[in-house]
């Protein structure tokens, strides 16, 4: 995939791309803490099949950019979703399929719930999706999300400020099986992690998650949707790391009832919280046989 730039009303947003140029419409968007390639084990079978992908470097990763030194370095995922809806006009893609995993599920079914005539398919790796607010996890999954909690406090943000690569470091090494990587892989891939804003922007997005910081109100409409919508009609695939240590795989199950288009749950056995980095054929398989069904 090709490194190319589009700019938005935000955001100067670096991006990888592939395929046929008259392909299908695909974005893949990573999650925390990664970046876009993630998806390089991914996209080339998807791009085989005739895809047009664009994964792009989330705002705070990478050499994506604020426009503006005024604009709020706000983490919700409202507001990545704008960036992302941003992005897509930009590139003047009007309808098309979402897979995303981490912070890029979140946004897909935000994107599912705000825009469903934009959305083809939505593909979800890791993270579930319920109405309503956002719900106090049961003890396995808080104990789980310690980190989100550890973050929420002040001596939490700032032991992430002094040393945030190694905080990546220990979710990489934790969140499932440790044979999967090594130094050189998580080094590339940290040095996403240098932005200028991918401190601020972390920290944000947990903070306000659970209500230890103020949401930006310029994304108030997209962040109701997340609350106020019933349901998901856009065709959904959700896969699950049956290893995953981040996500409890058992509150994955039994979402069925908030979908009322096509839904199905996959659980990858021995796979932990990265399944596009850990098993990228066989999440290319499953996301190419979801597409074309």
């Amino acid at each position: 995939m090709n490194a190319l730039r589009v700019e938005t009303p935000r955001l100067s947003i670096a991006h990888k791309s592939g395929g046929p140029v008259d392909g299908k419409a695909l974005l893949l968007l990573h999650g925390w803490p990664d970046d876009p390639t993630t998806w390089d084990g991914v996209a080339p079978g998807l791009q085989e099949r005739g895809y047009r992908t664009f994964a792009p470097w989330l705002r705070g990763f990478g050499s994506t950019r604020f426009l503006s030194d005024e604009t709020p370095r706000s983490g919700e995922i409202a507001a990545l979703t704008r960036d992302v809806l941003d992005f897509a006009d930009a590139l003047g893609v009007q309808r098309f399929a979402v897979v995303g995993h981490d912070w890029g599920a979140r946004i897909a079914y935000l994107l599912a719930c705000a825009v469903p005539e934009r959305l083809t398919h939505c593909v979800a790796l890791s993270v579930p999706w319920q109405p309503g607010p956002l719900p106090t996890p049961d003890f396995a999954q808080a104990q789980a999300f310690w980190y989100q909690w550890f973050m929420s406090t002040e001596p939490g943000a700032r032991a992430v400020r002094d040393d945030p690569k190694a905080f990546a470091r220990f979710q990489w090494d934790t969140w499932g099986p440790t044979d999967w990587f090594d130094d050189n892989a998580f080094d590339a891939v940290a040095a996403s992690f240098a932005n200028p804003d991918w401190v601020d922007i972390t920290l944000h997005a947990y903070r306000v998650r659970w209500g230890a910081a103020t949401p930006d109100p310029q994304y108030k409409d997209l962040a109701d949707l997340q609350v106020t919508t019933p349901s998901i009609r856009v065709p959904t695939l959700m896969l699950q790391g049956g290893a995953d240590r981040c996500i409890v795989p058992a509150g994955t199950a039994g979402k069925e009832k908030h979908f009322t288009g096509p839904y199905r749950r996959i659980v990858l056995d021995g796979v932990g919280h990265f399944p596009g980095r850990e098993a990228p054929r066989e999440v290319a398989r499953l996301i190419a046989e979801f597409l074309e069904g």
